[in-house]
């Protein structure tokens, strides 16, 4: 069962993915949980310590998922992190606002999305390096596997805004769907076999 904390930083996150950060108020905020402003005071002296907790969870999360890389030498472990990617997002949908945001309440979270970012398309690269030495990919120019990458990273990062801005269903089948069709193109008979055989039959 959660904590009145948790709780609060919890519906923060749901309020600041319906209304944006600078919309929700404190009552608010106590609104969504059944306590009074004064409660939440208890917790949390003002919406900046709230905000505070939020990123503190959501860089938890998120460095959480960066661990979750190459655990086992195989496309199906791509799969488990592009499906952890999915529910990051999917759970922090204020963070495109922060992405294209010329300010922030808090200065030091912009520099720690663009560190956090940079980490994630160079994790990307390295696992397609680390693919192509096992036969699952072709050989590729650097140059080529640089474009992939970020291709990669841009699909996973901005889809779901994308699919929001068409009212189109957003589901993980549709994600996981839209990551691979960018890998596809460059997997080797081995890689598809492996595709075919261990990724397939866990999302469709």
């Amino acid at each position: 069962m959660y904590n009145t904390k948790e709780r609060i930083v919890n519906a923060s996150i749901k309020l600041f993915n319906d209304h944006g950060i600078a919309s929700v108020r404190l009552q608010q905020i106590a609104d969504e949980i059944g306590i009074s402003v004064g409660n939440l005071a208890y917790h949390f002296k003002n919406k900046e310590a709230i905000i505070n907790s939020v990123y503190e969870k959501l860089f938890e999360d998120f460095q959480q998922i960066l661990g979750a890389y190459l655990k086992t030498p195989s496309l199906l472990d791509f799969d488990s992190q592009v499906s952890y990617y999915f529910d990051f997002f999917k759970n922090y949908q204020f963070y495109i606002t922060d992405l294209f945001a010329t300010e922030h309440p808090l200065p030091e979270v912009r520099q720690r999305w663009q560190e956090f970012m940079n980490k994630m398309i160079f994790q990307i690269r390295k696992r397609l390096d680390f693919h192509a030495r096992r036969g699952d990919l072709t050989p590729q120019t650097e140059a080529t596997y640089d474009i992939l990458s970020e291709a990669i990273w841009m699909t996973i990062v901005f889809w779901i805004p994308q699919q929001q801005m068409r009212s189109k269903p957003i589901t993980e089948t549709r994600f996981k769907n839209a990551v691979w069709n960018n890998v596809k193109p460059y997997l080797t008979e081995k890689g598809t076999n492996e595709f075919s055989s261990m990724i397939l039959p866990v999302f469709i």
